[in-house]
């Protein structure tokens, strides 16, 4: 694999032609994060008012943010079966940051359940979580 291939974007796991939706976007986000993820699929990311279900959502999140559980469960009415939730947390020591157990609390509520963990930016942490009950096709 070529290393230009390889990075926080690519390790999400999006591929061409798919739709990403995003949480929480502030003027903190990762702007050349959000740029490959558009690069990668060949879309625009999108917000809650897109108006058709989706393959990946993205979660920026911040402790502080409010209720977790409730925006991972908002986020599953748009999600495709089989779809793909990134919570994007700040990293430890920084402002914001969400402690683990946190993030695996509010997923078990949702019905979701934690794959994996990645390092999305120089800020920025990202959590792979998926439906419980496995993809259905």
């Amino acid at each position: 694999m070529s290393q230009g291939a390889e990075g926080p974007a690519s390790r999400l796991g999006v591929s061409a032609g798919q739709v990403v939706l995003e949480f929480g976007v502030d003027s903190d986000v990762d702007q050349s994060l959000r740029e490959a993820i558009a690069q990668i699929t060949g879309e625009a990311l999108v917000d809650d008012t897109y108006g058709d279900v989706v393959d990946v959502v993205l979660v920026w999140w911040r402790d502080g943010d409010g209720d977790l559980t409730d925006t991972l469960v908002d986020a599953l009415t748009l999600l495709v079966d089989g779809g793909v939730v990134w919570i994007i947390t700040p990293k430890a020591g920084r402002d914001g940051h969400v402690e683990p157990y946190d993030i695996a609390d509010a997923a078990v509520s949702a019905g979701l359940s934690q794959t994996s963990s990645i390092s999305a930016a120089p800020e920025w942490s990202g959590t792979r979580l998926m439906t419980s009950k496995g993809s259905r096709h």
